[in-house]
């Protein structure tokens, strides 16, 4: 028999496009087993490549990645919950109903660093940013988990340091425009992580300042929503701003969001891109609402009132119709936000 190490082809016996056919195939929970059967299947499986043949074929999907409060240790009474928040990080199968937890960052292995940002491309996860959760100094790490080896590498640190700015993620490449220095100035400036090449690049800037904003990705533009200027702090704008992500070029839209209206984790994008508050589309999720979109459906999650539990719903079109799904008590905890990732 000939082992499958010395065979030419990628599965012995069988033409390339039809082995090439079998690997797109895999399950993403199946690669790091995989990976250790041949080099090239190795290499084939960890490939740019491989992901967009799955994606190109179908055989991948969307799923939710929160960053989401773990239960922690509580009080002799059983109520309040003792020492700092720790977060973890959740990923949401809506196809198979699986909740799962990614094992936490090596270099901070009891939770993430509070605040950091999170956003995903080619189904690679990369963490942003954030507070050290010990000492609450804000730090510039970045951290690649790889869904195919199902392991975290460190990446090149952002050029410079800024919190509660806002993330996106389009073809290999982080873009993070927005929010605030170590020094609480509110940022314009805008780079962009190349995440297989390791490298940061400097982008043109906003036309102003925009701290606590949202990021998303719509189509291939990348949005800024809102956000407040050094000297307005909490004072949210109406405004955002769009970058062409072909050509590097910012434009501007007034009336975009609602004024005073903080647009962390709850923006939606309804018929003809007219941007809303998941908040207002129902009652059970007025407080605290995340919303992370999944094609056809948006996963959204928030609390009827200050304090109280978490509901999570999976929403049809553009906030019509609300579905509660049930959801495991050790994943049931207050999410700070959350990306869309292929799988």
């Amino acid at each position: 028999m000939v082992s499958i190490e010395l065979s030419p082809e990628l599965i012995p016996g069988l033409p390339e496009e039809i082995g090439l056919d079998c690997l797109i195939r895999f399950h993403y929970s199946t690669y790091r087993v995989a990976a250790r059967v041949c080099r090239r299947w190795q290499q084939h499986l960890q490939s740019r490549e491989l992901h967009y043949l799955k994606k190109q074929a179908g055989y991948t999907r969307k799923a939710a990645c929160l960053v989401q409060l773990l239960n922690n240790t509580s009080d002799s009474a059983g109520s309040k919950p003792v020492g700092p928040p720790t977060y973890g990080l959740t990923v949401f199968d809506p196809v198979s109903g699986i909740w799962d937890r990614i094992d936490q960052v090596p270099k901070y292995p009891y939770g993430l660093p509070l605040f950091c940002q999170i956003a995903s491309s080619e189904g690679k996860l990369v963490v942003m940013g954030g507070w050290d959760p010990s000492s609450y100094d804000p730090v510039r790490d970045v951290f690649i988990y790889d869904f195919t080896t199902q392991r975290w590498r460190q990446g090149k640190q952002m050029p410079e340091t800024r919190s509660f700015f806002a993330p996106g993620g389009f073809e290999g490449r982080i873009i993070v425009a927005g929010g605030h220095d170590e020094n609480k100035n509110a940022l314009s400036t805008a780079w962009e992580y190349d995440v297989n090449r390791d490298e940061w690049t400097e982008l043109a800037r906003m036309s102003q300042e925009r701290d606590e904003c949202q990021g998303m990705v719509i189509g291939s533009e990348f949005w800024v929503v809102s956000g407040y200027r050094t000297d307005n702090q909490g004072g949210f704008e109406g405004s955002a701003e769009l970058m062409d992500l072909r050509t590097g070029e910012w434009r501007r839209i007034e009336e975009a969001w609602k004024e005073s209206q903080c647009p962390r984790s709850c923006v939606g994008v309804g018929k003809e891109q007219k941007l809303f508050y998941w908040g207002d589309c129902d009652s059970a999720i007025r407080v605290g609402a995340c919303a992370v979109p999944l094609g056809e459906r948006t996963l959204v999650c928030g609390s009827a009132y200050q304090g109280g539990p978490q509901g999570f719903f999976l929403v049809e079109g553009h906030g019509e119709r609300f579905k509660r799904i049930d959801v495991p008590p050790q994943f049931s905890g207050f999410v700070q936000s959350g990306c869309s990732l292929d799988i």
